[in-house]
């Protein structure tokens, strides 16, 4: 499964994002009116991410469109926050 995502180029997995999110903004009932409103965003940018034909959208703007569907938390995700190491609990342990 992983392998599959590397063999796909940046492009190729924004366009991913941009259907999976109008499935999740579809099944959460917010229309793309909803999310222009609560994002900030244009029409324009939120049915080219939608339909694949925008790839450059930036973070600012993937970061917006979490939130106006209610789903920022799933940010996390991304790059979830790292344990402390073994080495920084062994250092602190030794500082006790």
């Amino acid at each position: 499964m992983y392998s599959d995502l590397y063999e796909k180029s940046g492009s190729d997995i924004i366009r991913e994002l941009g259907k999976r999110y109008a499935g999740y903004r579809k099944r959460m009932g917010f229309t793309q009116r909803d999310v222009v409103t609560k994002s900030g965003l244009s029409l324009f940018t939120i049915s080219s991410f939608e339909n694949g034909s925008s790839t450059g959208i930036t973070m600012a703007s993937f970061i917006k469109l979490l939130r106006a569907i209610d789903s920022l938390e799933e940010i996390e995700k991304l790059l979830p926050e790292l344990p402390a190491s073994p080495r920084a609990l062994f250092n602190k342990l030794q500082k006790k």
